[in-house]
């Protein structure tokens, strides 16, 4: 078991890692829009957040010698659903023709009161 730790994405806000590689699956923990720079949450409209949120999980990825078509599998938990269309176009704009399996999930609350996390498992 490898655990991964990039500065290109922000640090774990708790006791886990950025990521679990054992053998040639990759098990990226839930990103929420956090600047990686900063450490601090972004706020604003939702076509932003997610552009982050999957830059800092792509980051993660390619820091743990993967790359985004090797994601198998997403997971996207929303505090709104009316948001759905909106992530989905910004999700579709950046896999294109790369479609991993995916559920979305509506949830009350996130860790930093954030609107959007997203999870992955990638396999080589």
């Amino acid at each position: 078991m490898e655990f991964i730790n990039t500065r290109k994405a922000p640090a774990a806000i708790g006791p886990y890692s950025q990521a679990v590689k054992v053998g040639n699956i990759l098990f990226v923990s839930g990103q929420i829009p956090i600047n990686a720079e900063t450490g601090k949450i972004q706020r604003g409209n939702i076509e932003d957040l997610t552009k982050l949120v999957l830059k800092n999980l792509e980051n993660i990825v390619l820091a743990s010698d993967y790359k985004k078509e090797n994601i198998a599998k997403i997971t996207i938990f929303l505090k709104n659903i009316q948001n759905f269309e909106t992530v989905n176009q910004v999700y579709s704009e950046f896999f294109k023709t790369h479609k991993p399996a995916r559920a979305v999930v509506e949830v009350s609350n996130l860790p930093k009161n954030a609107d959007i996390e997203i999870d992955a498992i990638c396999v080589k």
